[in-house]
């Protein structure tokens, strides 16, 4: 067959098949008497394979020496799903960032909302600090990180508290990553949410689905927010293992705060925290 319909039954180019063969993907392709190429059924068996590969993440050379593995000696090499299964493991966790980033793109959407409907509102500036309560299941490590972290970053113009539905205490790896961050919570104390619930706030943070749903009704106007974050205490495996999931938690409530932050102060025609007051610590 010609390069032409290569090219039309695997999905490419004809130019796409003739790089393929230049960078030694493709065994080079004899020609015909009248000077064209001429390729075979395994040409084109390996050429699907190739492409097919290649949409998983494999670079073409990649693709290349594990299409020929499969066809010259099939799942019976070890490589061939050992190799698959990496790269399904790689899909995996793209997906689960894409995902992740999704739920932030949608706390984003809502933070800018919320604060907008407070900034389009008339009324006079705000005088007393900018109440905010998180709330967790266990007030043990997201709300109690969102509360040390509000602290830090948003200075006077904010009151950060923090509550859970059924507090554990504070996790000692919470302690351990905010002082990473150069603050000190080893004071840090688990709250009940009945503690706040006759308290007005100017904005109810929920960090979880559980939260979310269970959370009651606040005296007073304020705006909700659902900040979904997973759970680092529900994190197995070793020392390590369990530290990265404080830190990822830590890092993502820090992506969350950095905008909520401006906009609320914004919204309630104060004077936001200072820019380096809400730089990003770098974690080694």
């Amino acid at each position: 067959m010609n390069v032409s319909e290569v090219a039309r039954r695997t999905g490419l180019s004809a130019s796409g098949v003739r790089w393929y063969e230049s960078v030694g993907v493709l065994p080079a392709a004899p020609r015909k008497e009248n000077g064209y190429r001429e390729y075979s059924d395994s040409d084109l068996r390996l050429l699907h394979l190739v492409t097919t590969l290649r949409r998983v993440g494999l670079s073409p050379a990649e693709a290349g020496r594990l299409a020929r593995l499969c066809i010259e000696r099939g799942a019976a090499d070890p490589e061939v799903p050992a190799a698959l299964a990496a790269h399904h493991h790689a899909l995996r966790q793209q997906r689960i960032e894409l995902e992740r980033l999704d739920w932030e793109l949608t706390d984003l959407e809502a933070t800018i909302e919320t604060t907008g409907s407070r900034a389009n509102a008339p009324a006079a500036a705000k005088v007393a600090p900018i109440s905010v309560l998180f709330l967790c299941n266990g007030n043990s490590g997201r709300s109690q990180i969102a509360e040390a972290l509000l602290k830090r970053h948003g200075g006077p113009a904010f009151e950060a508290q923090s509550a859970g539905f059924r507090p554990t205490g504070v996790s000692d790896l919470t302690i351990r990553v905010l002082a990473e961050d150069r603050i000190d919570w080893s004071c840090g104390r688990a709250k009940r949410v009945e503690e706040f619930v006759r308290r007005g706030f100017d904005y109810v943070i929920t960090l979880s689905d559980a939260a979310r749903e269970q959370c009651p009704a606040f005296p007073g106007p304020h705006n909700a927010l659902h900040w979904r974050l997973d759970d680092p205490g529900e994190v197995m495996g070793s020392l390590d293992e369990r530290l990265a999931a404080y830190r990822r938690t830590r890092d993502e409530v820090l992506i969350r705060l950095v905008p909520f932050i401006e906009l609320a102060a914004h919204a309630s025609r104060i004077r936001p925290p200072r820019p380096q007051q809400m730089e990003r610590f770098s974690h080694g």
